[in-house]
């Protein structure tokens, strides 16, 4: 893959979307994205596009994970937790950025194929990829990072339960488009602030709740 388009998306789409601060994008630089996208759709490795993966889902545009990333700060040797590990090129960026990640994948097709994807661009030592449901997460206080690469319709506490004091949750919320990015963090072990992001699409989680459907 050019190193051409690699610069091209780095600068016109991820930097342009406000993502500013040079570890994320050099982290985006290093890893190769080429690498996560199924062999079908190598073309479209660096567009500004969402890619099909197996299982119906789809990698998220390369300005919404610089956001993301942007948005955690995450530093070396944080502890990360990933929902939604898609094809590992998050995961990757995480690692990039020296966090040591813990990713749940719904489906052990895609979770195979990440540690696949992990291992190919020297990461799997950073990324532990386990085949899990996140709603049934029941960790409390031990995490530095969580990043949710799926939509919540309803907000769902326990994600922010599972954050230490001073961690950092990024989330999507909406049923309705435009759906809102948000980044909550918590201050202490009861205390939590939310700052509103963006707008976004994105599919969501599967398993979470959903507002219940109005009747006539």
């Amino acid at each position: 893959m050019s190193t051409d388009a690699l610069e091209q998306m780095v600068e016109q789409q991820v930097r342009a979307w406000d993502v500013l601060d040079d570890r994320i994008l050099d982290a985006m630089r290093a890893v190769p994205r080429e690498q996560f996208v199924p062999r079908v759709w190598r073309a479209l490795a660096y567009a500004d596009c969402e890619i099909a993966l197996p299982c119906g889902k789809r990698m998220l545009r390369p300005m919404v994970a610089g956001r993301i990333l942007q948005s955690l700060n995450v530093r070396p040797n944080e502890r990360v937790l990933e929902v939604g590990t898609g094809s590992g090129y998050l995961s990757a960026c995480l690692a990039r950025l020296g966090a040591k990640v813990r990713s749940l994948e719904l489906h052990e097709p895609l979770a195979a194929q990440a540690r696949e994807n992990l291992a190919t661009v020297g990461a799997a030592a950073s990324v532990e990829v386990l085949t899990a449901d996140a709603m049934d997460l029941a960790e409390h206080s031990a995490y530095d990072a969580i990043v949710l690469t799926a939509s919540l319709p309803l907000y769902q506490p326990l994600f922010e339960q599972a954050l230490r004091p001073g961690g950092r949750l990024f989330v999507v919320i909406g049923a309705r488009e435009p759906q809102q990015a948000n980044l909550i963090r918590r201050a202490t072990e009861r205390d939590f602030a939310r700052e509103p992001l963006f707008e976004t699409v994105i599919e969501p989680l599967e398993h979470a709740p959903r507002p219940a459907a109005f009747g006539f």
